[in-house]
């Protein structure tokens, strides 16, 4: 048990971390959780490497990714 409570402080940290190096990142993600993403909703990702090398992807949301997303949502609120 006290391994969980350990691994959610060291995420939480990092999370910290991540928030103050990225903070339109951070906020970009707090506006997205602010709106409902529904089922259809298309998520796109696009990735710029020092190179000039992209890679693009996107995923049509579904029931099941919702379920994970609110399960993930439960998990942050500990």
């Amino acid at each position: 048990m006290f391994e969980n409570i350990d691994a959610m402080l060291k995420m939480r940290k990092a999370w910290s971390t991540f928030a103050g190096n990225h903070p339109k990142f951070a906020q970009f993600l707090g506006a997205l959780s602010q709106d409902k993403i529904t089922e259809g909703t298309v998520i796109g990702i696009s990735v710029t490497y020092p190179d000039g090398k992209t890679m693009d992807t996107n995923m049509k949301v579904t029931a099941s990714d919702l379920e994970l997303f609110e399960s993930l949502k439960t998990l942050a609120k500990k």
